[in-house]
């Protein structure tokens, strides 16, 4: 039997007592560099790109054979939808000449707004043309009464990644070069005086900034629930013509007849907003949505202007993506699962799915074990967790039914219009659910991408068919590898949903308190104690910034939670068995290398700070050291002392699950 640890990337210098991060991938970090196209590197990015190559080359066949898919039938048409999207994005030719003129209409249209009856009316009219308007909205289970579809109104209007762009002083320069930015975009687009314009663009959404929620708040379950009838929540943004707006949208009025609005004060800034912001503040604002929605898809000056601000200056990387790439991930966003099936009969292996069901099924033993020896929780608590734990519904590699891309038409000579006809197709597929009873057999993401997710309404864990490939899974390698890897991303989305946000809901998906008042002060204390330790930790690039713990406690808690009862299940696996030594490595210490190998990774010190402040993951160094510290096996398992550096007293150590 083959370990499954690949060693290449190690440096042997450093100990795994001192930092198991570096002394696992030290070597890879000195010597591997961010592909100039991207803004970080690592075992992550490598299987997308892998996919994307797999994934090219089923577009490319359908663009020069689409009668030849061999699964026939109706996959025929949509192996010529797959070909003619690809087709109208890398007519380069057609592109170029057509300049900004397929935004013509769209533009004129916005010239003509006068009052704010007009600027609610274009706003509707933004869902419609593939731009993201003043606030989001999505479909899904309602919170309060998981059996059913509901709206979901979330805040927006920005184009800097989050609120605090627009406040604190560590994105000066940000707030700067994006105002640059909005000028030469609306500049690009024929608008004369375009520092002005950007001005006021700037401007209205830093009062849209103002009304915004933080990560941190934005992130309470109970706190974004807020379910309105059309009447409350006309009454909440009275300037904002609801009726109007969804007869705009081309949305039926009745979808709208209760929401969830996730942040109420936000919309009633909006509506301040509407009813006190000059008209001419919101038509450049509007121009400029609708310019840089669509500047991926028109001429080279939009999309390098667009690159050069929303990849350079934010992200900090250093070239566009080549263009069959970009071509590809259009291609995914408008026919994603149409893709996905293609890939699946090439790509996964029916072997796959039956080691994962193993896995799978440990995984939840592992945690019902643990859960009923939790020493600081009491037996009402836990009968209620175990309930949860068994309604959970584990999918893995493809869905049972594939989405019907019957709806979309696909124009080989009409990009842009082929981005809004797949966004209407989209759209109109999520108003439909409205009314109809949950569709259980629904996947949020396609089989060719490279992640995983907790789903807390639907109480699932679904794991694609492009995560399950070494280093997160090899069916070909020994069990602590795959224990250590894909085991302990099973662990954490199952952890999800006794994260601190995932914990509220209950087995069916219900936004509903099961705790006991003592249990749920005692989970707080441990998740206390666990931000505490994250909030002190600053990765290489953060020019000293920390790690914010309370934004990023649930993907901790998923971490810490997933590979400590993956350990468990590795154990369960073995069966009493003692397993052998492979490369010198014991069971143990291979598990926990799997674990530091997955998230091998670099990242530009530009993307490092964007992402310290809106994404909710901790940097990849502390997604391997700060959770194993916490770890009894770990310290065990490499013999690590108070005198090492990964050490963490017995009595700083957090367990939660």
């Amino acid at each position: 039997m083959r370990s499954g640890i690949d060693g290449s990337g190690s440096d042997q210098a450093v100990r795994p007592q001192d930092d198991l991060f570096r002394y696992v991938n030290g070597g890879w970090l000195a010597t591997a560099e961010i592909p100039p196209d991207r803004a970080v590197a690592g075992s992550f990015v490598t299987l997308v790109d892998e996919a994307e190559v797999h994934v090219r080359a089923i577009v490319e066949e359908c663009q020069a054979d689409p009668a030849g898919d061999p699964a026939g039938g109706s996959v025929n048409d949509e192996g010529a939808k797959i070909g003619a999207l690809y087709a109208s994005f890398m007519d380069v030719d057609r592109v170029e000449a057509l300049e900004a003129a397929p935004l013509a209409d769209d533009l004129a249209h916005v010239d003509e707004v006068r009052d704010l009856a007009a600027v609610v009316d274009a706003l509707g009219r933004l869902e419609r043309q593939a731009a993201s308007g003043a606030f989001g909205m999505y479909v899904g289970p309602d919170p309060g009464a998981p059996e059913r579809y509901v709206v979901t109104v979330v805040q927006g209007g920005l184009g800097l990644p989050d609120e605090a762009y627009y406040r604190e002083e560590q994105f000066a320069a940000a707030r700067t070069a994006y105002q640059a930015h909005v000028a030469i975009m609306l500049g690009l687009a024929g608008f004369d005086d375009a520092d002005a314009r950007a001005a006021r663009v700037y401007g209205l959404e830093e009062r849209l900034a103002k009304g915004h929620w933080d990560r941190v708040a934005s992130r309470d379950a109970v706190e974004t629930y807020n379910l309105l009838d059309r009447d409350a929540l006309q009454g909440l943004s009275p300037a904002l013509d609801w009726h109007a707006w969804a007869a705009a949208a081309r949305f039926d009025p009745a979808v709208l007849s209760e929401v969830v609005v996730s942040q109420p004060s936000y919309l009633q800034a909006l509506s301040d907003a509407l009813r006190e912001e000059p008209v001419a503040a919101w038509q450049d604002w509007l121009r400029f949505r609708l310019v840089s929605a669509a500047a991926p898809y028109l001429s080279s000056p939009f999309v390098d202007a667009n690159f050069d601000f929303y990849g350079k200056t934010l992200s900090g990387t250093d070239e566009l993506r080549a263009r069959w790439k970009r071509g590809v991930a259009f291609v995914e966003g408008a026919i994603g699962e149409g893709l996905g099936r293609l890939y699946v009969e090439r790509h996964f292996p029916p072997t796959a799915a039956a080691r994962m069901d193993a896995l799978v099924a440990n995984l939840v033993a592992a945690y019902r074990h643990s859960i009923s020896t939790l020493p600081w929780m009491s037996d009402e608590t836990k009968e209620r967790a175990l309930e949860k734990l068994d309604a959970f519904t584990p999918k893995v590699g493809f869905p049972k039914r594939w989405r019907d891309y019957a709806p979309l038409a696909a124009d080989p000579a009409d990009l842009l219009g082929n981005v809004r006809r797949a966004s209407n197709v989209a759209t109109d597929r999520e108003l439909a659910k409205i009314g109809k009873p949950i569709d259980r057999d629904e996947w949020l993401m396609t089989p060719q991408t490279v992640n995983a997710y907790y789903n807390p309404t639907m109480n699932e864990i679904v794991f694609p068919a492009a995560i399950l490939q070494p280093p997160f899974f090899d069916a070909e390698a020994d069990d602590a590898v795959n224990y250590g890897g894909i085991g302990a991303v099973i662990g954490h989305e199952i952890g999800h949903g006794f994260d601190d946000q995932g914990s509220q809901y209950d087995g069916s998906g219900a936004l509903r308190s099961w705790w006991t008042d003592e249990d749920r002060a005692a989970f707080e204390k441990l998740t206390s104690s666990l931000i505490a330790q994250y909030d002190t930790l600053s990765p290489d690039g953060a020019d000293g910034r920390t790690v914010n713990g309370a934004l990023t406690i649930g993907e901790n808690i998923g971490d810490l939670g997933g590979l400590g009862i993956a350990y468990q299940a590795y154990l369960l696996a073995l069966d009493g068995q003692e397993p052998p030594v492979l490369d010198g490595l014991t069971g143990a210490q291979r598990f926990f290398i799997s674990w530091a190998q997955c998230w091998r990774g670099k990242v530009r010190p530009a993307e490092v700070v964007r992402r310290l402040t809106i994404d909710p993951h901790s940097p990849p160094e502390f997604r391997t050291n700060q959770v194993v510290r916490n770890l009894d096996a770990f310290h065990d398992a490499f013999s690590v002392t108070s005198d090492d550096g990964m050490w963490l007293a017995p009595h700083q150590r957090v367990t939660i699950w």
